[in-house]
């Protein structure tokens, strides 16, 4: 992959191919049509709302003069990121038995659940109700949820006595 591309890994293609052409000032539609793909699929691609296949990106590379395999090596690199968003959102607890009410202080959608597991936990044991400390038991496992309020009880209790004395 070109030097210049690496920045812009995870970005669709199609992004940094409309950049791309417009640098260049080179049309959409005759530029689609040159690479041997019709104009409606190239739109899509540019707009991000289609994959670039790969036969597509090495003629692309071709016509501009680009490394072999740099929109292909962005193109998997988006996937990547898209795999790794979903995974995030699928490996979270159930949130029909969360409130969101819960989490007032912030965008429930954006709780990474495994990195801040100790703060959820915290305020799930805090303030939630018996079938939502359940879940958080549930998706935590029992070990780490106790080991959490452990060590959040110890921390409490040592605060509390420094400042005591």
């Amino acid at each position: 992959m070109e030097k210049r591309f690496e920045k812009y890994r995870g970005i669709h293609p199609g992004v940094i191919l409309a950049r791309e052409l417009r640098q260049r000032d080179l049309a959409q539609r005759p530029f689609a049509l040159s690479v041997g793909l019709a104009p409606q699929s190239f739109n899509q691609i540019i707009k991000g709302k289609r994959s670039l296949p790969l036969p597509a990106a090495l003629k692309i590379d071709r016509e501009l003069g680009l490394e072999e395999g740099t929109l292909a090596l962005l193109q998997t690199h988006h996937e990547i990121e898209k795999e790794k968003k979903k995974l995030l959102k699928e490996n979270r607890p159930n949130m029909e038995l969360l409130r969101k009410s819960l989490f007032w202080d912030t965008d429930i959608e954006g709780i990474d659940w495994q990195r801040q597991a100790r703060p959820v936990i915290l305020r799930v044991f805090e303030r939630g109700n018996i079938s939502e400390k359940k879940e958080i038991l549930r998706f935590y496992g029992p070990e780490k949820t106790r080991q959490v309020i452990k060590d959040n009880c110890n921390t409490t209790a040592v605060v509390k006595w420094n400042k005591a004395g």
